[in-house]
């Protein structure tokens, strides 16, 4: 049995894989979503992660498709208290921005999508420079008091604004970030390593890093002269025109090959092995896609294996 990691100073305790929510209710409807979400906490998992800005790019959507896909799983289910919901405002369509009175209307209609009276782990989607931290800070804080989330985080924000709101909090005993959800994975590295890791790990958060798997990219499946039918393969292919994304590709094979496992395994099991890493995010489509990926909270790789990958991941980003 895996076990559960503590996310940073709260008292969540998440499964060391976060199952992403963004394709519910796009991608995976919503009976293909509940079987993925059913398979994933057979296997242990408790950490579900949304936004409600999810699905609001398709065709016919308007937002919170995922969230409400969640919420109807919960209490078809009966398991609420079971998992550690993570959901996040500032980018709806009718909720754009972090100024307060937009945090407290986006947190209610997250909570009446979700069916619950309490979200677990409330992000900052996309900072608001426009709006400062205090302001911020002092929204997110009246939601942990009034009960509505139970901790609060950032993701896409600059090691500045995340350094001011931290400090901000703390001077005024608010409640402050707990987590970081940074652009993190084997051929993306430059965004959270450096100020904003070090930010993270002086104040004790966790990272939840998002595109774990770099859009696919990193589950092998992108090949010279192979063409994958996936909403994200443009995305994904890019990489295989770098020498940075073919050096990871033969490195993430000969570990795989190795443990008898799975390339997205063990590009998984490389950034839960990270500094401040507590749980990669990755989303499956299909209960076929997800055992690859829940396999990496029991894959430990070796020195030399998490050496041979970090260092194939520093390879130059010249093209050709």
């Amino acid at each position: 049995m895996t076990s559960l990691r503590t996310l940073g100073t709260s008292d969540l305790h998440v499964f060391p894989l976060a199952l992403g929510g963004n394709v519910f209710g796009w991608t995976a409807d919503e009976a293909q979503s509940f079987a993925v979400l059913d398979a994933y906490a057979a296997a242990g998992g408790n950490f579900v992660d949304s936004a409600d800005v999810y699905s609001a790019w398709a065709e016919g959507n308007e937002g919170g498709e995922s969230e409400t896909v969640i919420g109807r799983w919960l209490a078809s289910r009966g398991n609420r208290d079971d998992v550690v919901v993570a959901t996040k405002a500032g980018a709806h369509p009718r909720f754009k921005g972090l100024s307060a009175p937009t945090i407290k209307a986006a947190a209610e209609e997250s909570l009446r999508r979700l069916g619950t009276d309490y979200i677990d782990l409330y992000y900052t989607h996309f900072d608001d420079e426009s709006v400062p931290v205090e302001e911020i800070v002092t929204a997110l804080d009246q939601l942990v008091r009034d009960g509505k989330a139970r901790a609060v985080a950032a993701s896409n924000i600059s090691p500045e604004r995340l350094r001011a709101s931290l400090d901000f909090a703390e001077a005024e005993g608010l409640a402050r970030y707990v987590a970081l959800q940074p652009h993190y994975n084997l051929v993306s590295r430059e965004t959270y390593e450096g100020p904003l890791l070090e930010t993270a790990e002086r104040a004790g958060l966790a990272a939840v890093p998002y595109y774990g798997l770099a859009s696919g990219f990193l589950t092998g499946k992108y090949r010279p002269g192979t063409a994958v039918d996936s909403a994200r393969a443009a995305g994904a292919g890019k990489h295989l025109d770098t020498e940075r994304g073919r050096a990871v590709l033969s490195a993430l094979d000969a570990v795989a090959g190795a443990h008898g496992a799975e390339p997205a395994t063990v590009a998984l099991a490389w950034l839960a092995s990270r500094p401040t890493v507590v749980a990669p995010i990755a989303s499956a489509r299909t209960v076929e896609q997800l055992p690859a990926l829940v396999a990496s909270a029991g894959l430990e790789l070796t020195e030399e294996e998490l050496t041979l990958l970090t260092e194939a991941s520093e390879a130059s980003e010249v093209q050709g």
